[in-house]
Parts: structure tokens; C-alpha cells; sequence
């Protein structure tokens, strides 16, 4: 290969070869300074594009820069493999979930060779693999023993399109996050984890977080689990025999109750509906409201609708008769998903009274202002303020009305102070075929009954020929899956036929990376505590409340168990921004089209006029550009340079072709740099700071400057600025002169160790070319010159009236006289303050100079 010119393709594979072959990456079993870099492991469906490259990029980069600064490195990859996308996609396919999801796992792990990311591979996991899901089971069985896991019949969502029940956590503005279809309400017997055990420990060590991970993820999750103070009031039904719980914010109000609500799917209707006049009428109600998605029943915008059960409830102070309603408007999975009305103290409530016809009681009157009068009242009065008509707590305010009426509820045992939350416990039970089997029998004589351990794994039946969605699940009609015995009293049994969430899978993935082929116990806890906390966690911000929740709920559990001594398993997170890429959209067709399909901005099939729209990569949208041609075509390198070169980590970047060109530009003017100068890099460099000149001098400075920045930049994840100053350095050594000079040599060694964790073949490849046998990531990386961080002279700007008439280079630290003298003397300076006072002298020692005339 001509050392003109760089053929990229050749040099990428080469190297790819040569650390495979010498085991770089791999995992040190005992570290003696760890540092764990974990993405989120992908879901392999199709081929990697570029929105999903940027996340292993990124966190390529960390692992690299570790490895140069001494740390032992885990990097591990992973594949999320059970669930709902693979099993879709091999559904449209024709082809069996598990032939899909390995042609993919191949495809993704050849793609993530092909981009040089320095992942230790003997550490690859699968979430489908038996081995893997024995110890998803067995930690399904620990939950239960604990008494973490349990089965009860309730109204879920459901998605009528995937035919399967959605935690709360993956419905989004009512819809399926999945395929965006509207999710109803249905009732069926599910398994749940109870994650609300854990609430308060999963709010208060947030603050073990803060500083390490986005405020805004911190926030998401304090908001999601919802944790709110205030009072119990429990409403008595049916002679005393049955609670009617209240959890509300506002107790001063208690004396303003004029009627109940009740969320449609509450179980307790089912009860309270036995003795309701209105039987008929209030079911084909709740029928109706339950085929509604959450969000339009609690829209502000719709009109509230309800209808009177024909029961009453008892009002726990006053012993009135309160009028018991259904209304959509109130949700099971808020609160107690009962509600007290208070017309005249909450706008809803006002709105509904106002509906219905039903009274108004004025409890609150302002501090200052008079007792508002029901009749006159347009809206509700919703501010604390003094209590009125409230019997022995009238005259109090709302605040100590609230701790008054707290104490006098608990004296009478009907209520007190609470908390209340918004997270619900987390449904895994799914009604789909790939995914792990929840391993408990059902038998009639014993009920539920957790399988031995010891024959775990429940493998899932592999000869099933009809998994696709029926509304149940698929393994029910598989008799030699559902048909076995029971393990406490040995007779007939049956398995049970659901599948867990795919979030279970991956609540746990990041320990077994640690030690993946631990056939006796889920993991060694000596090994994993070597090694845990995760030290830079990786991933996009959507999984907030999702798989960061449930990540952090198993770790804690396990840290209960006393397998793992950390309480969080993630102590950084840093969230990605998105790739975006524009594309031709028709209207007139409603969908995207391809460039080759447009001519003068026309749609040839159509003759309409197209629009061009910039939007996150995705295959619907036609705009994604696939990993692995691009490599084939341009390189990895390239892409990784395009990539992080592109805007701020953290933020949305738009992918361009000139990008992808200035990529190419970049790579290729650093290999010139070196080809042009072959003949010294194998050199002996004698480099004496005692004895620089003044050009080397400045040549050092700028050395020290950009190993210090791009050190800062990179550990900051300011990728884009670090590479800015790479480019500023070559530009400097492009200008310096004596190509002889032993800091024009040294320059171009720590180049070459600088550039490597973002382009690492072309890191690697000039390392190589100066001689050295070891790889560029087994250098230490190098650390500045303190002494020599700052140019002996500096540019300074020379303002007249705060605008800028010149710029002057002076020594560091002059004096404001001497700066000033040599300021004057500048011609386009003397132009403005000629013939004109001099007020003031405004002088910023080694930063401006603003002479102020008039």
C-alpha cells in the first residue's frame, strides 16, 4: 500500500484483525482499577443505522480514553432479544421469532465489528437464551418468595393491536408505545411486581444521583413515582362493612363534600353495583367508558361525564348521606381511584356539580374577603384560606384545619396523615409467545406453586408453529408445554401460559455481563462486586421511566438479599441526543420518497410538488442510513467522525453528506500530515525544553493547550470541541517549519495518541508507522505540561468607546501603561481618539483594553 495514499477499508480490517487476534479488549478478572462503560444493549431487529450508532460511539470513546489513562476496562454487549419487536417482526416475516432475532444478533454483532468498537466479546449475553432466562426465572421466584410477586385479576391495558397487556410505563398519551394504537381497558389475571414497595427508597436515593446523572431524568423519575403528603379519609358504605378510601391534598375541604366518584374499572363497584337501582344503566356506562383511552378520559378539554350508582356513602364527621358516582374522569391507578367532590373548592368538581345538579357547600372563605355565596359563584374558590361551615374546625386555617382534621380522622380510625403515590406495582404478565415463561404451576389441589429451582430453566417450546397474537397466549395451545405436574404434591398441573415483560430481561442484564457463564447462580457476588456500580451508563433519555426505574428496583432488591453491595447500579448516566436526517416528503401520496424519485422538487409519480422534512432516522420514514454499507462504502472511521464531530453528545444532530465529507477531509489531511513526514517518525526524538527556540516554544504551548482540552472535552463528552482542536493543532503543525524539530516529532506521537478513541484504526495505523510494536490503547494517555499551558504573548482587542479598532500582541502580563503606549501608536487606534479627550482607561490584564474619549 502506497504510504500516499490511505486506503482506509484495508487499513480498518487489518487492525480489526490484529486486536481480535492479541485479546485488547478483553476483561481483567480482578481489577485493580475498574471502570465499567455499559450502553443500553440493543433490541436486534434489522441492521443498525446511524441513530443507533451514535450510543456506541460515544461510549467507545469513554472505554478507549479509560484504557489509556490505566484503568482496567469493562465494555460488554449485549442483546435484548425476548419481546414484542423481534416477535412482530418475525410474524411479518413468515419465519420463527428465533431464526429472525439470531439472523439479527449475527447482522448487529458483524456491523459493531465492522465499526471497531472495543467490545470484549467473550462477554456477550442473550436475553433468549435459555441460559440466560433460567436466572430471569429464578430471580421471578426470589421476587416471589419475598412476596414481591403476585397474581390478581384487574383492569390492565391492552392493546388490541399486539394483542397483550402494557405496564403503565409503556403506554404513552394513551397510546401503545409500541404501535401507537389507542389502549383499552380490560380485565384479566395478571402477574405484578410490587415495585411500590420500594417507592420511597426509589425517590430518597435519587439524591445519591444528583450531580451523576441529568437533572431532567432525576425530575421524570421523582414526578413518575409520585409521591405526594396528605390525608386518608375513609367514607363508610354499607352500615360500616365496607371502606370507601379518599386520598386528598386538600382535608380542610372534607366539610364541602356534596358527592363520591369512583374510577369505572375499580373493583369495588362490583360490590357496591349489587345494591344499585341503576344497575343496567351504570354497567353499559362503565362498558362504554372502558373502551376510552386514559387520555381522553382525563383530557381538561371534553366535558365531564358520570352517572349516580342510586348508593349512598357516610361522611365521617358529619354522618351525612353522600351520593355515590361513577365518572371516567377518575382513573383505579391514581390514588385510592376514589375521589371526594368538592364543588365549591376544585374547578372539576364545580363543573361536574353544575352538570348534575348537585349541591354546592362554600368551607373555604379567602383570608381577607367574605364568605363566597354557592348561588353568585362562577368557578370554584380552589385557595387555602379560613375555614367556615366546618363544625368544631371552623375558623382555622386550611393549614392547621389539615393537621386538626388528620388527628381527629386517626383518633376515630377513619384516616389520617398519608402518602399517597403515583406509581403502580409493575405488570409483567404479557400474552405473547417470545419471551421468558413464567415458571409457576397451577394445580387445583395446591394452587400456585413456584417450580424447584433446580429445574429451572421452564424452556420455552421451540416447536410451536402458531405464535401469532390471539388475545391469549399462544403456549396455551401447546399441551407438552402446558401439561406437567405439580412440585409440591405431585399431580396434575398446569403451566402458567404467559410470558414476561421484556423489561424484566433487561432489570438485570448489567450483572450477568459480569460473569455470563455461571451455570450455578445467577452471579458470583464476589465477582460482581468487583466490579459494580455500572461507572458510565449510556443510553436515550425515553427509558426514564421504564427500564431505569426497573433497573433500580432489582438492584435494590438483590442488595436486600445481600448479593451485591451497592443500592444504585448505575452511578453516571449520560443520555445521547437523537440522529436526524431531511428526506422528500409527497403530500399529495402522503408518504416519504426517495431522491432518485424527485426531479425540479416534483414527485415523478404523481407530479406533485414535494416538501423536504428533517426528522429522527427510522425505517417508516425511508431516512435511515444503514451502518454497514456506509462502512463498506466510506468506512468506520468516517462514520464515527461524522458522529461525534457533529453537534453536542447530549443533543439532536442533523446527518448530512457534508458531514460525512468533512469526515473524510479530516482523516485524510492527518494521514498526509504523517505520510508527508515518514522519514522522521521513526526517529529517536531528543527533546530538551531547555533549548527550544521560539517557534518550538509556541509549537509546545499549543501541544500542552490541546492535550489538556481535548482530555477536558472528552471527559466532559464534548466530543465535537475536542475534535475542534485536534484540527486546530494539525493546522498549527501543517504551518510549523522545521519538520526536523524534536517538538514537531513529539508533537506528532501525541497526536496520534489523541486522535485514537475517536478514529482508532487511524490512530492505530500511525502509532504503528512510528515504530511501535504495542497497540496505540495499551499508551498511556498523555498528560500536559503545567508549566506550558499558556502562549508567552497574547491577543489582545483595542476598544475606543467599546468597539473593537484593533488587536495587539503583548507579552503576558504587561502593564496597563505599557499596553496603553503601544495601543496609541497603532495608526487605526489614533484615527479615532485624535483630536479628542481621553476619560478613562479600561484595562483587562491579558484580555482587552477600551480607551473611552469624548
Amino acid at each position: 500500500m502506497s504510504r500516499k495514499e490511505y486506503n482506509i477499508l484495508d487499513v480498518e480490517r487489518k487492525w480489526q484483525k490484529w486486536w481480535a487476534e492479541r485479546g485488547i479488549y478483553k476483561t481483567k478478572r480482578d481489577p485493580r482499577k475498574k471502570y465499567y462503560v455499559l450502553e443500553m444493549f440493543p433490541y436486534p431487529s434489522g441492521d443498525l443505522h446511524m441513530g443507533h450508532l451514535k450510543n456506541y460511539v460515544i461510549g467507545d470513546v469513554v472505554a478507549r480514553v479509560k484504557m489509556m489513562e490505566g484503568y482496567d476496562v469493562l465494555h460488554p454487549m449485549g442483546w435484548d432479544a425476548f419481546g414484542l419487536p423481534a416477535e412482530n417482526a418475525a410474524i411479518k416475516h413468515g419465519i420463527h421469532p428465533k431464526e429472525w432475532t439470531y439472523k439479527n444478533i449475527e447482522t448487529f454483532r458483524n456491523t459493531l465489528k465492522s465499526i471497531g468498537i472495543s467490545y470484549d466479546w467473550d462477554k456477550e449475553i442473550a436475553t433468549c437464551e435459555s441460559s440466560y432466562y433460567k436466572w430471569t426465572q429464578w430471580l421471578f421466584i426470589l421476587l416471589y418468595k419475598k412476596g414481591l410477586a403476585y397474581r390478581k385479576k384487574e383492569f390492565v391495558n391492552w392493546c388490541p393491536t399486539c394483542k397483550t397487556v402494557l405496564a403503565n410505563e409503556q403506554v404513552v398519551d394513551g397510546k401503545c408505545e409500541r404501535c401507537k394504537t389507542p389502549v383499552v381497558k380490560k380485565e384479566l389475571e395478571q402477574w405484578f411486581f410490587k415495585i411500590t414497595e420500594y417507592a420511597d427508597r426509589l425517590v430518597d436515593d435519587l439524591k445519591l444521583l444528583q450531580g451523576k446523572w441529568p437533572e431532567n431524568i432525576i425530575k421524570q423519575q421523582e414526578n413518575w413515582i409520585g409521591r405526594s403528603y396528605g390525608t386518608k379519609i375513609v367514607f363508610k358504605y354499607k352500615g360500616g362493612k365496607l371502606d370507601l378510601p379518599v386520598f386528598t391534598t386538600r382535608a380542610d375541604t372534607l366539610f364541602g363534600v356534596t358527592f363520591i366518584t369512583i374510577a369505572p374499572e375499580h373493583e369495588i363497584l362490583k360490590i357496591i353495583l349489587n345494591d344499585s337501582p341503576y344497575r343496567d344503566k351504570v354497567e353499559k356506562y362503565i362498558e362504554e367508558s372502558l373502551r376510552k383511552t386514559e387520555v381522553e378520559r382525563t383530557s381538561l378539554e371534553r366535558e365531564k361525564s358520570g352517572i349516580f350508582t342510586g348508593t349512598y356513602a357516610v361522611h365521617p364527621f358529619t354522618e351525612e348521606k353522600i351520593p355515590i358516582w361513577v365518572g371516567d374522569y377518575v382513573l383505579a391507578s391514581y390514588g385510592t381511584g376514589i375521589v371526594m367532590g368538592v364543588p365549591a373548592h376544585d374547578q372539576r368538581d364545580f363543573e361536574f356539580a353544575k352538570k348534575f345538579g348537585l349541591p354546592i357547600k362554600v368551607v373555604i372563605k379567602p383570608v381577607n374577603g367574605e364568605t363566597p355565596k354557592p348561588e353568585f359563584m362562577e368557578e370554584a374558590f380552589e385557595d387555602y384560606g379560613i375555614m367556615v361551615n366546618s363544625g368544631e374546625f371552623t375558623g382555622l386555617t386550611s393549614q392547621d384545619g389539615i393537621k386538626k382534621i388528620q388527628e381527629k380522622l386517626k383518633e376515630k380510625g377513619l384516616g389520617g396523615e398519608a402518602v399517597s403515590y403515583r406509581l403502580r406495582d409493575w405488570l409483567i404478565s404479557r400474552q405473547r409467545y417470545w419471551g421468558a415463561p413464567i415458571p409457576v404451576v397451577h394445580c387445583e389441589r395446591c394452587g400456585i406453586v413456584p417450580v424447584d429451582e433446580k429445574a429451572l430453566p421452564v424452556k420455552l417450546p421451540e416447536n410451536i408453529k402458531d405464535f401469532k397474537p390471539k388475545g391469549r397466549s399462544p403456549l396455551e395451545d401447546v399441551p407438552e408445554f402446558m401439561n406437567t405436574t405439580c412440585p409440591r404434591c405431585g399431580g396434575p398441573a398446569k403451566r402458567d401460559s404467559d410470558t414476561m415483560d421484556t423489561f424484566v430481561d433487561s432489570s438485570w442484564y448489567y450483572f450477568r455481563y459480569i460473569d455470563p457463564n455461571n451455570e450455578k447462580e445467577i452471579f458470583s457476588s464476589n465477582a460482581v462486586n468487583k466490579w459494580m456500580p455500572v461507572d458510565q451508563y449510556i443510553g436515550g433519555a425515553e427509558h426514564a421511566t421504564k427500564h431505569l426505574i426497573y433497573a433500580r428496583f432489582i438492584n435494590k432488591v438483590l442488595y436486600d438479599e445481600g448479593l451485591i453491595k451497592y443500592p444504585e447500579p448505575f452511578e453516571n448516566l449520560f443520555t445521547q441526543g437523537l440522529v436526524h436526517k431531511s428526506f422528500y416528503y409527497c403530500q399529495y401520496c402522503g408518504r416519504p420518497v426517495k431522491d432518485e424519485e424527485v426531479k425540479d422538487g416534483k414527485h415523478v409519480e404523481c407530479g406533485s410538488e414535494v416538501v423536504m422534512l428533517t426528522e429522527m432516522m427510522s425505517k417508516s420514514r425511508g431516512n435511515i442510513v444503514p451502518v454497514g454499507p456506509f462502512v463498506k462504502e466510506h468506512g468506520a472511521d468516517v462514520a464515527r467522525i461524522t458522529i461525534l464531530f457533529a453537534g453536542p453528545a447530549e443533543k439532536d444532530m442533523i446527518w448530512s453528506d457534508a458531514g460525512v465529507e468533512g469526515a473524510k477531509r479530516f482523516i485524510n489531511r492527518v494521514w498526509r500530515l504523517y505520510s508527508e513526514n515518514e522519514d522522521i517518525l521513526r526517529s529517536e526524538i531528543q527533546f530538551n525544553k531547555e533549548n527550544m527556540n521560539d517557534d518550538e516554544k509556541n509549537l509546545y504551548i499549543n501541544l500542552q493547550r490541546t492535550i489538556y482540552e481535548v482530555k477536558k472535552d472528552s471527559g466532559e463528552f464534548h466530543f465535537n470541541t475536542a475534535l475542534a482542536r485536534i484540527m486546530e493543532f494539525i493546522n498549527a503543525l501543517y504551518q510549523f517549519k522545521d519538520k526536523n524539530s524534536p517538538v514537531f516529532k513529539l508533537s506528532l506521537r501525541n497526536l496520534a495518541i489523541l486522535i485514537a478513541p475517536f478514529a482508532p484504526h487511524l490512530g492505530e495505523e500511525l502509532w504503528h508507522m512510528m515504530g511501535n510494536k504495542d497497540s496505540v490503547f495499551q499508551e498511556r494517555f498523555p498528560e500536559h505540561d503545567p508549566e506550558y499551558l499558556h502562549f508567552e504573548e497574547v491577543e489582545i482587542p483595542v476598544q475606543v468607546n467599546g468597539k473593537v479598532r484593533g488587536r495587539l500582541r503583548i507579552k503576558r502580563g504587561a502593564s496597563e501603561e505599557e499596553v496603553f503606549k503601544k495601543a496609541t501608536s497603532m495608526k487605526n487606534v489614533q484615527k479615532y481618539i485624535k483630536d479628542k479627550e481621553i476619560i478613562k482607561k479600561i484595562y483587562i490584564k491579558d484580555r482587552l483594553l477600551n480607551i473611552v474619549v469624548k
